[in-house]
């Protein structure tokens, strides 16, 4: 998924304020799972919704003001109730990369209770 860094993404000079690698990261996993048909919208309507649990975020070089990126994303493993997730941010033209983050995510109801990851995702993971 490519995008480009806007004034709002950065701090007072000109460089991606680390907060906003977030909001990339959780675009880039959204992408990953409708690329592969799975909506997130629709699960979270069903009661399935995928919290972060845990994110570990490694900054290699700064994003800037008019950077063209791109957020690389991958199903690491996956068990009953949870998965990982590896990412990376990279400029677009020249893949140097820029961040690194492993994220791992709990399945759970509406009331925020564990639950078994759907079908499709334990598909998903097994195709990986």
């Amino acid at each position: 998924m490519e995008f480009r860094v806007y004034y709002e993404d950065t701090d007072a000079g000109g460089v991606v304020y680390h907060g906003r690698y977030l909001g990339f990261f959780e675009r880039g996993r959204t992408e990953y799972f409708r690329e592969r048909g799975l909506s997130v919208q629709k699960l979270h309507a069903e009661g399935t919704v995928f919290p972060v649990v845990r994110m570990e975020l490694d900054f290699r070089a700064p994003a800037r003001l008019d950077d063209l990126v791109k957020v690389e994303t991958v199903l690491l493993s996956a068990g009953n109730t949870s998965f990982i997730m590896g990412q990376r941010l990279l400029m677009a033209a020249e893949g140097r990369l820029l961040v690194e983050a492993k994220v791992t995510l709990v399945c759970v109801n509406d009331r925020m209770k564990p639950k078994r990851l759907p079908q499709e995702l334990r598909e998903l993971a097994a195709g990986e």
